[in-house]
């Protein structure tokens, strides 16, 4: 069963609409398992060997194996059902956040006139630009993006957000939907136990389901989150005080940051992130994260593994998100290669990292310290796939 929201801005759905969100994440169930193995038994039964004869070789890169696929009966029945699966991921709880809307908006007006007594702080900025490439689209189909604001002191955004992402993820990502965050900063905490941070960088932070876990990990860091949506950063103060973790707010684009002379971080981290900006913005973010680093610091980020990393298929199936579920920049920024990305910000190639992480939800603390102490990464089946086994991937580089 979906694990759904467990904090004090829950919204409770009536039986009809924990139904449609159950039936939905069901159904996503299905896509992503049962009918993306069908597509895939298509594709190495038909597709792959009537593009060897074709070629005289074996598809090149995921763009090849795509055009090759577009014509296979399996691949367009699982867009279409994965494409309008996504659209009612967002409607199954768009009712129920209509009705309990005002009184969400109080109780999140209430944390950030008030707080609940663990010292986060909120600062919005009413003239920053939302970026075109958060204007410009629906994100992942969630009608009105990020940025949409429906009046005073609205956070519907960030509701739709985590409420959503709660049917979307079909229980992978833990309760709290942290288990990105929970897992690779447990891991960095063990991988390198004499980093103790005094301060963190969470860039692009939503609603700070990945930012909280870095503050229970390094219990004595100040965390910093920073994000160009107003509703998302409402919603996630909030949150953090509803779930008694300090973290700090603030309304600015990643790409430049403005810390009026405050010293320099630790770690400055993201998740999922880097994929929704166009490359040139991509770069000045990897920038922006080395001078906001202090000397010795890390600079990591989350995203499913670059193409550089996967075979063609793999490829492919990952690019999905560009082409079909308004994510225009997914494949630009997976065929950039993370070294490089790196290297053009200033970072020396030597302080190149970059780590496969188990879920801690789904594989436990066992299987974590076990991938600790590996050597290299090897980016499998279950990399960035939501299965019941995932696992993440990550990169970045010391300063």
């Amino acid at each position: 069963m979906t694990d759904y929201v467990r904090h004090d801005l829950r919204i409770e759905p009536t039986r009809d609409e924990l139904s449609r969100q159950r039936f939905v994440s069901e159904m996503r169930r299905h896509i992503l398992g049962d009918l993306a193995r069908e597509m895939r038994s298509a594709y190495d039964k038909r597709v792959e060997p009537a593009l060897i004869g074709e070629k005289g070789r074996k598809p090149e890169d995921g763009a090849e194996v795509h055009r090759a696929m577009r014509g296979e009966r399996s691949y367009r029945f699982y867009s279409a059902l994965r494409v309008n699966c996504q659209k009612l991921v967002w409607r199954s709880v768009i009712p129920t956040i209509e009705r309990n809307l005002h009184g969400l908006n109080r109780k999140v007006a209430a944390a950030a006139a008030n707080g609940n007594g663990c010292g986060g702080t909120l600062e919005l900025r009413p003239g920053l630009d939302t970026p075109p490439y958060v204007a410009n689209h629906d994100v992942h189909l969630m009608p009105g993006c990020y940025h949409t604001e429906r009046g005073n002191d609205d956070a519907a955004a960030g509701a739709l957000y985590d409420n959503g992402t709660a049917v979307f993820s079909m229980g992978l990502f833990g309760s709290e939907r942290a288990d990105i965050g929970a897992s690779i900063a447990r891991f960095i905490a063990l991988k390198f136990p004499q980093l103790r941070p005094r301060r963190i960088l969470d860039m692009g932070c939503s609603i700070g389901s990945n930012t909280l876990p870095w503050a229970r990990a390094f219990p004595e860091a100040e965390v910093h989150a920073v994000d160009v949506a107003a509703p998302l950063l409402r919603y996630a103060h909030a949150r953090a005080e509803s779930l008694g973790v300090k973290a700090h707010f603030r309304q600015m684009d990643a790409t430049a940051c403005d810390f009026d002379g405050e010293p320099g971080f630790d770690i400055v981290w993201s998740s999922m992130f880097l994929h929704e900006l166009p490359p040139k913005k991509v770069r000045a973010v990897f920038r922006e994260a080395r001078r906001l680093l202090r000397p010795g610091g890390l600079m990591l980020h989350m995203e499913l593994p670059p193409n550089c990393r996967t075979e063609p298929y793999e490829s492919f199936y990952f690019d999905w998100d560009s082409y079909y579920n308004q994510e225009p920049y997914y494949k630009a920024f997976r065929d950039m290669r993370p070294l490089d990305c790196c290297v053009a910000a200033g970072f020396d190639e030597s302080n190149f990292v970059e780590f496969i992480v188990p879920s801690l939800a789904r594989n436990g603390e066992q299987e974590l310290q076990a991938y600790v102490s590996r050597k290299g990464i090897a980016v499998d089946e279950n990399t960035g796939r939501l299965s019941p086994t995932i696992r993440w991937y990550c990169f970045g580089a010391w300063k």
